[in-house]
């Protein structure tokens, strides 16, 4: 079979697979066992479990149980509640401060946890209610919480991150850092609408009181003392500490990401016991045993999806599709573009893990070539996966929101979230014209 037939077998069959229901890792193990039985020697058949640990035998990669631990720990507890419940108190005199409120939760729990399902889930639990207590349209409460659950994969520290810097060779302390001016950038816009949209759902509230003499709750006003403010505070300091001791650790040399990883599970295993009396072992077992049945599920789509590329490189697939990318010699920003559709095509079928994964032995050596930035590409990659968490019809957060409101239409969940899908399609397209806003730090904070 010449090359050409051979990858395009294997791009067929994946995607057959793919639809056929089968879980993702055993999707691309099925795959990627087939097409060495077929087109491999037999020797390497025999040598697929030490192929399997060896890719997984990263000590990058240690982190990511870590990373989880800590966000199951915060998540269990009543960390989510009490930072929405400050910010609000806070923020309550902004026009849309409730909906502003969330989003700048969603970012800090999402910096804390690393996982967008997690924040989704902690913060929407409180935040949804509260925001359709209070005369929000239920399509509005769904979008501002599904898309700042997004922000989990891109401030740090973001597993998806962290497997995008193993697979480009890039320094995941520098994609770290990148990643917070555009995290920041994206929280802004997200509470900029809230507030925009605010201001037009009062303004229709206001016409059906004068039309019918029924008042909305989102008319009422609230008010909170000082007092009550400072009280709040109290909860959040600890969290936000974790996140500052994380960083400080590792930006300043004194652990490798792997043992950062478990200063931070430490830290929130320690304040929740403190805060919320979370030590008994019936009350820590189920944050290990989520621990461990959410990195296994992952470790599981990473080796499979290494293994896939392994079979992929060794074949010469993803060197012939990345020799044909740059023997079309597009354009620079032509290329960029053809790539991100690609990925947002891939974001209706497949997380993040496996979009990184499988697409970068193809895609990062063309943009290599055409002179772009490794850590800048990863960043812009990330904003667009967010957007494949979020955009119909299988977007991951969106069935999360589903789960916790149940009562919501799915119709108005999604309609709710597209106007941050826009937003996000602007951010890549500031990213693209002020290249800065992801370099800027890392160049500025380790040159």
């Amino acid at each position: 079979m010449p090359q050409w037939g051979i990858g395009v077998a294997y791009c067929a069959a994946t995607l057959i697979v793919l639809f056929s229901g089968m879980p993702i890792a055993f999707a691309l193990g099925v795959v990627a066992l087939t097409f060495m039985i077929l087109f491999m020697p037999a020797a390497s058949i025999d040598t697929l479990a030490q192929n399997f640990y060896e890719e997984l035998a990263n000590v990058i990669i240690l982190a990511i149980p870590l990373f989880i631990l800590k966000g199951a720990a915060i998540g269990r507890s009543n960390a989510g509640k009490d930072l929405y419940s400050a910010l609000h108190a806070w923020l309550y005199r902004i026009p849309g401060g409730l909906g502003v409120a969330n989003t700048v939760a969603c970012g800090l729990f999402a910096a804390m946890a690393g996982s967008s399902p997690a924040t989704c889930s902690a913060i929407g639990a409180a935040g949804i209610p509260e925001m359709r207590a209070r005369g929000y349209s239920g399509g509005f409460a769904a979008g501002i919480i599904a898309a700042g659950g997004t922000l989990g994969i891109l401030l740090p520290p973001s597993v998806t991150m962290l497997l995008y810097a193993v697979a480009a060779e890039v320094s995941l302390g520098k994609l770290f850092l990148a990643g917070i001016g555009p995290g920041l950038l994206l929280m802004t816009m997200f509470a900029i609408y809230a507030m925009l949209h605010y201001r037009k759902e009062k303004r229709q509230a206001l016409v059906q009181a004068e039309r019918t003499g029924v008042r909305s709750a989102i008319l009422h006003e609230e008010s909170y003392t000082f007092a009550q403010k400072l009280r709040m505070i109290g909860w959040v300091v600890p969290f936000v500490s974790i996140l500052a001791g994380v960083m400080v650790v590792l930006y300043a040399g004194w652990a490798t990401p792997s043992e950062t990883a478990g200063v931070g599970a430490v830290l929130a295993l320690v304040v929740i016991s403190a805060m919320y009396g979370i030590w008994r072992p019936s009350k820590v077992m189920p944050i290990l045993s989520g621990t461990l049945r959410e990195s296994t599920m992952l470790l599981m789509i990473i080796g499979m999806s290494l293994l896939y590329s392994y079979v992929m490189s060794y074949l010469q697939i993803s060197q012939s599709a990345a020799a044909w990318i740059i023997s079309l010699n597009l354009s620079k920003w032509l290329l960029l573009t053809a790539i991100l559709l690609f990925v947002v095509v891939l974001g209706f079928f497949l997380p993040p893990v496996s979009i990184i994964l499988m697409t970068a032995p193809i895609i990062l050596p063309p943009l290599k070539a055409a002179g772009f930035d490794l850590i800048w590409f990863g960043v812009v990659m990330t904003i667009v996966m967010e957007m494949g968490l979020i955009h119909p019809p299988v977007g991951l957060n969106i069935f999360v929101i589903k789960n916790i409101a149940p009562d919501i239409p799915l119709g108005d969940i999604m309609r709710g979230t597209l106007p941050f899908v826009g937003l996000m399609a602007l951010a890549v397209v500031l990213a693209c014209l002020i290249p800065g806003l992801a370099t800027w730090l890392p160049g500025l904070i380790m040159g």
